[in-house]
């Protein structure tokens, strides 16, 4: 299952990640940096890791030595758990020096919070040697990163995902040349831009694009391109495919020694570069101060906190002005220990890390730094005195050394929802482990997952073991996470949220919750979570990530606008017709033989199943009984050994590839057209041709095995995995000729019409005469047949959807997909890798802290965007909560009007009661009272009608619950008509 381990992986690094299977990586530090970056390379796969540390274990930010390592040294205690994480992957210690001879064995050295002396020592040996190094640091709330590939650093493909390409619908002949293209879903063009280089193939007519050199273009729109000159080209007559060329690039790095004094920072603007500028001076600063003293600064000790500041003035002349406060802020805290931060700078590095030994990405030049000191702005942990962080002999010491003692009882009393505990919700329990939430009196943490742990998790869910496959996610994380900090209090079900699960995640639950974080991959279920906590005005950190890609939102109630929903990158439809007659990109064939997959092997055989499980056994009751065609069908093409599995194979091959496209081709001639001069097959619709089936071709004798395997599995018989076997079975299969028919497909825009086959009455009886002794076989059992559901990550499933898709695509000139291309578009997989998923968990906990702080001033959060395949980073500001007028006042769209509905005699108040409350309490004459569909008062029914209404009680036909009801109210009130909202009117029930 070696492969289904890094299939998401593969799906993010393509053909680079297989390099890190021959790759030895040195981590040099293992503390919570380096911790990080080295499982996170471990279960990435890299094939040897190294690990180099002289410390001891104390306890702290660093999650893999246990209660039990404490005082052993830090890295034999880290090797022991890294080496359960994947059994692909070598993980030893180095306990001696750092020589040049030793250093030269690794393709990439990465040095985690280390002394600056042994930093430049090392970066000269790594340089010279051509060993690709990084440095990583944290400290407090704030860390950096370099990176120095050697002099000639080749990244063989610096983009991400797939490269770009388009349907070409026209070429206008001209300097500059005109293309007028289209992507796979023609309503959203290309997605080039400007000076990206594009290859040309299977143009018709101007066919001297098909062999020109890659080309420049320039976005004119999102469907026209600008190309070189085509003047002389030949008349453009159709077809053609446009696709994005990623050529090689060569980067060039200094050493570290050189790299110190005139740092090359990554920065999107002069205020971030003047930031970072700071905190590089802060760090120099930092190391200049612990040589001279031999220890951190003190927390908030303002003293020492000057004292950095001026060797930061000093050692950063040279890059200009300083921003004084940031380095104070830095140093102040400096001698913290942060899970988070630790964990976001380590999976930063790994990510370098990964470019190195890959060449997939643009890796860092040469600088980052990271702070999140904003979290000391929060009220409460600005006012901190030096006794308040001083060290307790705790566990949490490096992070009472930022946010104080009291701030860490705090936390032990919180009470939080991980919903998802995937990837992202792996990171977030351990992290949520490291810093002490809910591990004091009061405190728990609830975690919902409806999966079980896969083969395919285990690349980069960190809590998951091989021998967790198959067992619920939420039990064994929460098992992991009990073994890293034994305080913490964890409370795990495997169901999924949603309206079924009202009773254990309703309204009162979401209400005692000192927040939520969303761990999902679907926006369903996402949608959901974020309704409830918009419902109860709960705090919500929304995480997600796409391959490099990945984002934190921050919802917090009543400052922050709620959020909306997203897109779904998967979620890609076509139109039927497209799928049947017109496909023009590889989109379109995969999702056609996903559709093939289901029509083959799920369909008929629960079509099978439900037919005989509904048989009378009386056959005196058949007479009339309709037999569904699918039923017919698999009765009819029943198999009874391998051979005829083969020969079924190699008829529908027959069919789909050869058959079904000769009668295309005869009902829709290529000559064809649509009105005179303008030919049908054209745009994007283009002309087919039949394949000849051919034994000796691959792709079709992988479609041949795969289908004749599938359909023996449904069948319930042995299948065989002799390729000769197969081979031998299809020498003696005779193919019949095609012969045309005369109006049976009738292709549209719209879609197609099938002409159907009708049976006679005799035929019927036979069908299911012969029905009934299938199921007399079964010894009256009903499940004659095996339905096969598509699992994205069987090799046998995906054999056959990759061979039937692109043999559809050489039907219509499309260039074929990959395995993984088509593993990804077809099983709608979203392609994932530990470092994003570590980054993002990282970000949204330092969120967490400010929720902690119940922080009110919105300009302390933060929604992050970070894109690792460029070392590119966004935090900004959540947008604030919109208001709105009603009734002459201003009301926050988090505004609720909330009413205790207890009438006088203790029930629940009647619609009369309520009426005359909110007349009382706002002046509003209610004339319309809903309870969603439901009508409750209307002003403008009789007298009777009304006096009847206003009699009901709020609690009439509401189904009873053992906890406090709360309802939601619609109503309108006389002169309502220009107002588009009024607040929501929620009502509590006894």
């Amino acid at each position: 299952m070696a492969g289904a381990r890094y299939s998401r992986q593969l799906l993010v690094l393509g053909d680079g990640g297989r390099r890190l299977r021959e790759a030895a990586v040195l981590v040099g530090g293992l503390r919570g940096v380096g911790a990080q970056a080295a499982a996170a390379l471990v279960l990435a796969g890299a094939r040897r890791v190294v690990l180099h540390e002289s410390g001891v274990a104390r306890g702290g930010v660093q999650f893999l030595q246990g209660e039990c390592s404490v005082e052993q040294n830090r890295a034999e205690a880290s090797q022991r758990l890294l080496a359960t994480l994947n059994p692909d992957v070598e993980v030893s210690v180095h306990s001696g020096e750092l020589s040049e001879e030793f250093l030269t064995a690794f393709q990439v050295v990465v040095l985690t919070e280390c002394p600056l002396e042994e930093q430049l020592r090392v970066g000269d040996i790594c340089h010279a040697k051509g060993v690709c190094f990084i440095v990583a640091d944290a400290k407090g709330l704030a860390g950096q990163l370099f990176c120095d590939f050697g002099e000639h650093f080749v990244v063989h493909d610096p983009g991400e995902g797939d490269p770009l390409c388009a349907t070409v619908q026209h070429i206008s002949q001209g300097n500059p040349g005109i293309v007028t293209c289209a992507g796979a879903d023609k309503n959203y063009g290309h997605r080039f831009s400007d000076g990206d280089l594009v290859m040309f193939s299977g143009v018709e007519g101007m066919v001297e694009l098909n062999s020109s050199e890659p080309c420049p273009v320039r976005v004119l729109d999102g469907f026209r391109l600008e190309i070189g000159d085509t003047s002389t080209f030949s008349p453009y007559c159709g077809g053609g495919r446009v696709s994005e060329v990623r050529p090689r690039q060569e980067h060039s790095y200094e050493p570290l020694r050189q790299a110190l004094a005139m740092p090359r920072i990554q920065a999107r603007s002069s205020t971030e570069l003047l930031r970072s500028r700071s905190l590089h001076a802060a760090f120099q600063a930092l190391h200049a101060f612990c040589q001279e003293r031999g220890r951190l600064p003190q927390p908030r000790a303002s003293e020492d906190a000057e004292h950095v500041l001026e060797l930061a003035r000093e050692l950063g002349s040279a890059l200009g002005p300083l921003d004084e406060d940031v380095v104070r802020a830095f140093a102040s805290v400096s001698a913290g220990e942060l899970c988070p931060v630790a964990s976001f700078i380590g999976a930063l590095a790994a990510q370098e890390a990964m470019k190195a030994i890959t060449g997939k990405f643009l890796p860092l030049d040469q600088w980052f730094y990271f702070d999140a000191l904003e979290c000391l702005a929060v009220e409460g942990a600005a006012r901190l005195m030096p006794e308040d962080c001083a060290p307790r002999g705790s566990r949490y010491d490096g992070q009472i050394a930022v946010f104080g003692a009291d701030f860490q009882e705090e936390l032990g009393r919180q009470k939080y929802f991980v919903v998802g505990a995937g990837a992202i919700g792996c990171e977030l329990l351990k992290n949520f482990a490291m810093m002490g939430l809910a591990a004091g009196p009061g405190g728990d943490i609830t975690v919902t997952d409806m999966d079980t742990v896969a083969h395919s998790n285990l690349h980069r869910q960190l809590l998951f073991r091989d021998t967790d496959v198959g067992k619920p996610k939420a039990q064994v994380a929460a098992a992991a996470v009990r073994l890293m900090n034994p305080d913490i209090k964890v409370t795990a079900h495997q169901v999924q949220l949603g309206p079924g699960t009202e009773k254990l995640f309703g309204n009162t639950f979401f209400q005692r919750l000192d927040g939520v974080v969303s761990a999902l991959d679907t926006l369903t279920a996402r949608a959901y979570l974020e309704s409830c906590c918009i419902r109860s005005r709960t705090a919500l950190l929304d995480t997600g990530t796409e391959g490099a890609k990945g984002n934190v939102l921050a919802m917090v109630p009543p400052l922050s606008q709620p959020l909306e929903p997203s897109s779904d990158p998967t979620d890609r439809s076509f139109p039927l017709c497209t799928l049947r007659f017109f496909p023009s990109a590889i989109e379109h064939t995969l999702l056609w033989a996903r559709d093939e997959f289901e029509g083959l092997f799920q369909l008929p055989a629960e079509s099978v199943n439900r037919f005989l499980g509904e048989l009378p056994d009386e056959p005196v009751r058949w007479e009339g009984l309709v037999v569904p065609k699918q039923v017919q069908r698999s009765l009819q093409e029943r198999p009874r050994d391998w051979g005829d599995c083969v020969r079924w194979a190699c008829q529908h091959w027959q069919l789909c590839y050869h058959d079904s496209i000769k009668q295309l081709l005869h009902d829709v001639p290529p000559s064809h057209e649509t009105s005179p001069g303008v030919p049908f097959w054209s745009g994007d619709k283009r002309c087919p041709h039949p394949l000849i089936f051919d034994p000796s071709n691959d792709t079709h004798l992988a479609y041949v095995e795969a289908a004749a395997q599938l359909l023996a599995h449904t069948y319930r018989l042995p299948s065989c995995g002799d390729r000769v076997a197969t081979r031998d079975v299809l020498c003696h299969v005779v193919l019949p000729p095609f012969v045309p028919k005369d109006g049976c497909y009738v292709p549209t825009a719209e879609g197609m019409e099938e002409v159907e086959e009708t049976l006679e009455p005799g035929q019927m009886l036979d069908l299911v005469q012969e029905l009934a002794q299938w199921k007399q076989e079964l010894g009256g059992g009903t499940e004659a047949m095996d339905p096969i559901h598509y699992d994205k990550d069987s090799d046998l499933h995906l054999s056959f959807i990759t061979a039937a898709s692109n043999l559809r695509a050489e039907n219509y000139g499309i260039p074929p997909a990959s395995r993984l291309t088509s593993q990804r578009i077809a099983g709608r997989i979203v392609p994932a890798i530990i470092t994003t998923t570590a980054a993002v968990a990282a970000l949204a906990c330092l969120e967490v802290y400010k929720l902690v702080w119940r922080c009110r001033d919105l300009q302390c959060y933060r929604n992050s965007n970070l894109f690792l395949s460029v070392c590119l980073f966004f935090r900004i500001q959540p947008p604030p909560a919109p208001t709105y007028w009603y009734r002459g006042k201003e009301w926050s769209c988090w505004d609720r009007l909330e009413v205790r509905a207890i009438g006088e005699d203790g029930q629940a108040m009647t619609v009369r009661e309520l009426l005359a409350r909110l007349q009382e309490e706002h002046g509003w004459t209610v004339t319309k009272l809903l309870r969603g569909s439901t009508m409750l008062y209307d002003g403008e029914e009789d007298e009777e009608m009304r006096a009847q209404q206003q009699a009901q009680r709020l609690s009439d036909g509401v189904e009873r619950s053992a906890e406090p009801q709360q309802l939601e109210l619609q109503y309108v009130c006389a002169g309502d008509e220009l107002e588009d909202v009024c607040p929501p009117l929620l009502c509590t029930l006894p």
